[in-house]
């Protein structure tokens, strides 16, 4: 089937029992998570948006908890310099998500008053907030009508109405469709059905070793029913060891450590430095010396981080 094609939906019947059981499955098997309690404000659920994307939940749970406590307001967070969200974005990883929800908490004090906005189209023209991020929100804190298609929920309809093991590499305009058909009428039962799929992709119909004995609509799956075919293409993850995003997070990691500016050959000689520095420094600067990093690399790190202001130099001394 060519990607522009949206697959054959089953019958009316059908995707209401599919309503059905997925969104029951959910409410019986859903994770206690604390941005899911019902009763969490919009910048919270806002928080924990920012915070999932390509980030597990339990690297994302402590963190969540310790930047609430500390800015539980957009404004708290707005009065912060920015270098400070990414000292307490921690090892999330992807720490220009930490300046742009940074940058959308300013946006919010000075086009919103304070108050995270409610609509897709005023969240989208936030900083940092993409067309899922939007959909994300206005369900999930504001319990509006929106698709949300994040890479769970593709891989289930995929499996499910296409029969095929995996989505397409990139979101298509076919799975677009097809989620936004997929979608019940009922304002509530759309809201629920956002997140129930979602947790189906997490927990059961896993990229790797899915556990369709579990799944609850496991006879209606059209990628079972087809005997489990191979995807036609091999997920790569993500390499770690040695890249340039491994060496930023290790200069990262030295500022983070820094009570202010440390000297700038802390980080442009790869943590093996011929000056003197402060004894809480020394476990991320040997984190960064045992990297061994490449003369050029270091350079070209070094300078990406000043450019994209997760980090700042000012006489000889650098910071966040």
């Amino acid at each position: 089937m060519h990607s522009s094609q949206t697959p054959a939906l089953p019958s009316a019947r059908d995707i209401d029992l599919l309503h059905d059981r997925i969104n029951q499955w959910y409410l019986q098997h859903a994770r206690d998570l604390p941005w899911r309690t019902g009763t969490n404000t919009p910048w919270e659920v806002m928080v924990s948006e920012f915070m999932l994307q390509q980030t597990p939940v339990k690297r994302v749970l402590p963190v969540w908890e310790t930047w609430l406590e500390r800015w539980p307001t957009p404004a708290d967070l707005a009065a912060e310099e920015p270098g400070e969200a990414v000292r307490a974005w921690g090892r999330l990883g992807y720490p220009r998500r930490a300046q742009r929800l940074h940058a959308a908490a300013v946006a919010i004090l000075e086009r919103h008053g304070g108050k995270v906005p409610s609509t897709y189209e005023e969240l989208l023209a936030l900083p940092g907030v993409g067309s899922y991020t939007a959909a994300a929100i206005s369900v999930f804190a504001f319990g509006r009508r929106a698709t949300v298609i994040d890479t769970n929920i593709r891989r289930v309809h995929a499996r499910l109405i296409s029969g095929k093991a995996l989505p397409s590499k990139a979101l298509t305009a076919a799975e677009t469709r097809l989620a936004e058909e997929l979608m019940p009428e009922e304002l509530a039962e759309s809201n629920l059905w956002n997140v129930s799929v979602m947790e189906l992709g997490a927990l059961i119909c896993t990229a790797k070793s899915p556990s369709c004995d579990q799944c609850p609509v496991l006879d209606r799956c059209a990628w079972v029913a087809a005997g489990r075919p191979e995807a036609d293409y091999q997920p790569k993850g993500q390499a770690w060891a040695g890249t340039d995003r491994q060496l930023r997070g290790a200069m990262l990691a030295v500022l983070r450590a820094a009570s202010g500016g440390v000297d700038r050959t802390l980080l442009t000689t790869g943590g093996k430095p011929d000056v003197a520095y402060p004894a809480e420094l020394a476990p991320a600067v040997r984190a960064l010396a045992a990297l061994n990093s490449p003369s050029e690399q270091i350079d070209r790190c070094y300078a990406g981080l000043l450019a994209d202001g997760l980090a700042q130099e000012k006489a000889g001394l650098v910071s966040l």
